[in-house]
């Protein structure tokens, strides 16, 4: 696993759990959350999307990955246009500033 890997773990984790933080709002529970994450979790299974696979990070459990994308485009598609452009916009930082540290030294 690569730094970027980390990097982009921790985006994703942040924009999870800022997700089911929705579930809970006002002292209730969000029918309206509920219902958006049961609709994107029958997509998502129903096509197989694996969103952590698809960005070259597979989950080692099984379902896991498909059931996280469920949740994240739950959001909408706005959410994860925003989501995919700050992922892509790490790895572009990553292609600047790559993180192979060999050097040669001259004398």
């Amino acid at each position: 696993m690569t730094i970027l890997s980390l990097i982009v773990l921790a985006m994703i984790g942040e924009a999870i759990w800022e997700t089911a933080k929705m579930i809970w709002q006002n002292g209730k529970i969000s029918v309206d959350r509920i219902g958006s994450i049961i609709v994107a979790e029958v997509l998502v299974f129903g096509a197989g999307m694996d969103m952590f696979a698809m960005i070259g990070l597979p989950l080692h459990i099984p379902y896991i990955g498909i059931a996280l994308t469920g949740l994240l485009i739950s959001r909408g598609a706005n959410f994860m246009h925003d989501l995919l452009k700050r992922i892509q916009g790490a790895k572009e930082i990553k292609d600047v500033f790559p993180t192979d540290t060999t050097t040669t030294t001259t004398k």
